[in-house]
């Protein structure tokens, strides 16, 4: 049985290393993917985590293919196929460390990923993650559905991350209508104070938390503020946790790591979502909050993700 079990997208982010001799931009070859990043982190804290999704049968997909099986992820939900490449990203960093994307993904192999290539077996797991970017092109949609489906059928606690990504969609009404056609089905959500104006249309950050909650009818959503820490609503419990001040190079991987680190709070816990107490939420918070600002202390996100002693190091220096 697994702990955690994520769908969605694989690909090698070409992160800025520098100047060549001839001062011309240098990338470095990252293996990412905010599914997968999830993944990486719980992997590092001691879970049991498999990957569900596609990639090329070239020399990028290989090499993912053995990145998650040296970091403990197993790769049996991981398909290869030679119609199509994998996916690539071009991060742009700025100089406090935020970044942005180009993707090279027209078609990508992630969004190839066909229903009939789930599995049922893969989902004897506690917690199934996904995000929206297995929702922009056909059949990859119609398999995180599939997915979906064997995940309710189970009873499992499920995990959205709506991650916009504006250049992969069609327009953004298309981006809009299909991250909120799948939000009932979520339990826990994640979203930074971007996506989350986006998606309600409110520049307010309660009132938005509030509406997203209600009308999905959440268990627990999470707003990432970057620096400035993190939002919460779990049940009637609410409240902000202030972020960790590192020396940050690189926020690639940051908020998925975050989640990563609610996660494992939550399979520690032997309670049930709606029975956490106040403190509880806020110590979880404040642990997510201490992983994803490690994070950001390294270039690339799969192999910058902190193990259990780096955290608690954080934590204890704060």
């Amino acid at each position: 049985m697994f702990d955690v079990v994520a769908l969605g997208e694989l690909l090698i982010d070409f992160t800025p290393a520098g100047l060549s001799e001839n001062g011309n931009q240098l990338f470095e070859c990252n293996p990412g993917g905010a599914p997968a990043n999830v993944l990486a982190c719980l992997a590092n804290l001691g879970k049991r985590t498999a990957f569900i999704g596609k990639v090329g049968d070239d020399q990028f997909g290989h090499f993912l293919e053995r990145v998650l099986r040296e970091k403990g992820i197993s790769a049996e939900g991981l398909v290869l196929t030679k119609e199509v490449s994998t996916t690539l990203a071009l991060v742009h960093l700025q100089p406090d460390g935020e970044r942005s994307f180009s993707f090279y993904r027209n078609p990508g192999a992630d969004t190839t990923l066909q229903p009939e290539e789930i599995r049922e077996a893969m989902f004897d797991t506690r917690i199934f993650h996904f995000g929206s970017l297995s929702l922009t092109h056909e059949p990859a949609r119609s398999a995180t559905l599939t997915a979906l489906e064997f995940a309710r059928d189970r009873n499992l606690l499920i995990s959205y991350d709506p991650n916009l990504r504006p250049h992969l969609w069609p327009n953004l009404d298309e981006a809009r209508t299909q991250i909120l056609a799948v939000m009932d089905r979520a339990h826990i959500v994640k979203v930074s104070g971007e996506e989350l104006a986006f998606l309600t249309g409110s520049g307010d950050i309660e009132q938005g938390s509030e509406e997203l909650f209600r009308e999905y009818g959440l268990k627990m959503l999470l707003v990432t503020l970057g620096k400035d820490g993190c939002y919460y609503k779990l049940g009637d419990l609410v409240g902000h946790i202030p972020g960790f001040s590192v020396n940050s190079i690189d926020a690639t991987g940051a908020g998925d790591a975050f989640l990563g680190g609610i996660l494992y709070q939550i399979l520690q816990s032997d309670k049930k979502l709606d029975r956490w107490t106040a403190e509880e939420i806020a110590m979880a918070v404040k642990f997510a909050n201490a992983i994803g600002a490690l994070v950001t202390t390294r270039k690339g996100a799969i192999c910058a993700m902190p193990t259990l002693k780096e955290v608690e190091q954080l934590l204890a220096s704060a």
